[in-house]
């Protein structure tokens, strides 16, 4: 039976309601993003781990969120815009979410419960937080903003061994 968390519904960047387990991946990539922060440049490090292990069974979802500096401040035609001029991203992005607070989006609320940050903080810090997450749908682990996407490359592809 699929985990609940693989069936909460998202929007796609262009409007197209889907859940995660709509993509039928053996681990999944979940990351909080921005257009204008310091860690954006981490887009390209997350489309080349999309790149390799994509055809394995790995998907990336971009969920940009304005909640940090303001730092996405564009609407989703701009901020796909963006991703895709500037960083190539072909990874499935979302449109703008919350991820803390009373708005925050109902899958980034499981997921800070099931996988808490330092300390057991379940905010998220900042943009660039990044989830790991099996098949399954159990989380696997909650990465820091300044973990870089390349620095995940063995654990999914444990995750994809398994």
């Amino acid at each position: 039976m699929a985990d609940p968390l693989l069936d909460i519904p998202c929007v796609t960047l262009d409007g197209q309601q889907k859940t995660l387990g709509q993509f039928g991946a053996r681990a999944l990539l979940v990351v909080n993003t921005a257009s204008q922060c310091g860690f954006t440049p981490q887009y390209q490090g997350l489309e080349a781990l999309w790149k390799e292990f994509a055809d394995r069974g790995l998907v990336v979802a971009g969920f940009p969120c304005n909640q940090f500096g303001q730092q996405e401040p564009g609407d989703e035609a701009q901020i796909g815009q963006f991703c895709e001029l500037n960083f190539g991203v072909s990874f499935p992005l979302f449109a703008k979410v919350e991820v803390n607070g009373d708005q925050a989006h109902p899958l980034f609320t499981q997921l800070k419960g099931r996988a808490p940050g330092l300390l057991g903080s379940k905010a998220i810090k900042w943009n660039f937080t990044k989830f790991l997450i099996a098949g399954d749908g159990s989380v696997v682990k909650r990465f820091a903003p300044t973990t870089k996407p390349q620095a995940l490359r063995q654990q999914i592809q444990r995750l994809l061994e398994a």
